[in-house]
């Protein structure tokens, strides 16, 4: 699973907030790293003088499988990037979940095929 971080010019941590978020997160989905391709983090600075104007945008490739995408807005970069990234193990312990379980065991289409049948003698009946 790679890990990318990219901030804009407004966000300052460097090199020190970018080794803190790839840590983290290859700890949160160290469970989802065989499935997960590439995991990109956007964090930015809204224009807007809101309160709330920093944003984190978690972006997770899963192998074979569309993106998925969330976002979280908050009044620090830390607190922005802690919501989006409980917002992203949510989204993805769903989606995991539902492509790995079916009614709380395997699903068929990840049960290996069967080896050989064994032919299926008949009974007398009587």
């Amino acid at each position: 699973m790679q890990i990318q971080v990219n901030t804009d010019h407004n966000v300052h941590g460097g090199e020190r907030l970018a080794t803190y978020v790839t840590t983290d997160l290859e700890g949160s989905l160290a469970r989802f790293s065989g499935w997960l391709t590439r995991v990109e983090v956007h964090l930015s600075e809204d224009a807007g003088g809101k309160p709330e104007d920093k944003k984190c945008v978690i972006e997770a490739r899963p192998g074979g499988k569309q993106p998925v995408a969330v976002t979280h807005h908050a009044t620090t970069v830390d607190d922005a990037y802690a919501g989006a990234a409980t917002k992203l193990g949510r989204v993805l312990d769903s989606r995991y979940s539902r492509a790995h379980d079916h009614k709380g065991s395997d699903s068929i289409r990840h049960m290996p095929a069967p080896e050989e049948l064994e032919p299926v003698e008949d009974k007398p009946q009587g």
